[in-house]
């Protein structure tokens, strides 16, 4: 796809979907972080169910990473995957706290270097807590989407941001997940995406095919 089709597309995405923001819910840059870590393999919608409790009892920095690690289970436990999450919070608690000074950092080396926190991770936080937009998360919504329309034939989350990057103007960049993951949710859904009414089919690749095959 060319940068005009593809800021074309955005635009569409963008009156299609006004409200298109990050669905998670926090108050402090390290309950972003937090956040974040719960909710690979998880859904936003149980996150923002299971974090109030949490967030009640962690109020700082210092409280994820001195509670007890069986009771951060506890808390967690809906999320899933809640052993190696409990684990890799406390650590970064802690990390946060003797490497930067209890400060969450917000640059993307700094942020990668916590345990629990990848590329994707790291995206987020910038964007949501710092309003820094240098790349852009790729979450399951995205990969599929890029795939689908054709934006990338990677299969790798970092080749498919790379891809992304290099076709958006630097501007899209705080845009482009949240729409496609709204997109996502309501259109572009993955077991039964409603290809009829999606207002940027013409620019699906996939769409395209599935008319070439029905004649």
């Amino acid at each position: 796809m060319n940068k005009k089709d593809a800021v074309k597309m955005i635009e569409i995405l963008k009156q299609t979907y006004p409200d298109a923001t990050c669905s998670l819910d926090f108050e402090t840059p390290f309950q972003a972080v937090v956040a974040v870590i719960l909710s690979a393999q998880c859904t936003d919608e149980r996150v923002n169910k299971t974090t109030p409790a949490l967030f009640e009892r962690c109020k700082t920095v210092e409280d994820f990473a001195n509670i007890d690690i069986k009771e951060l289970e506890a808390f967690i436990h809906p999320c899933g995957f809640f052993k190696n999450k409990a684990k890799n919070i406390k650590l970064c608690a802690n990390q946060v706290l003797e490497k930067f000074n209890g400060q969450v950092p917000n640059n993307m080396e700094d942020l990668m270097s916590l345990a629990g926190v990848g590329r994707k991770t790291a995206n987020v936080v910038l964007l949501e807590v710092f309003g820094i937009a240098k790349g852009i998360a790729v979450d399951t919504h995205a990969k599929r989407i890029s795939n689908l329309i054709g934006l990338s034939n990677e299969k790798e989350p970092e080749k498919i941001e790379q891809d992304l990057i290099k076709i958006f103007p630097k501007e899209y960049l705080k845009d482009i997940n949240h729409l496609f993951v709204w997109h996502g949710r309501n259109t572009c859904i993955a077991r039964n995406p409603k290809c009829d009414v999606c207002r940027i089919k013409e620019y699906c690749k996939h769409y395209k095919k599935s008319l070439t095959q029905d004649k």
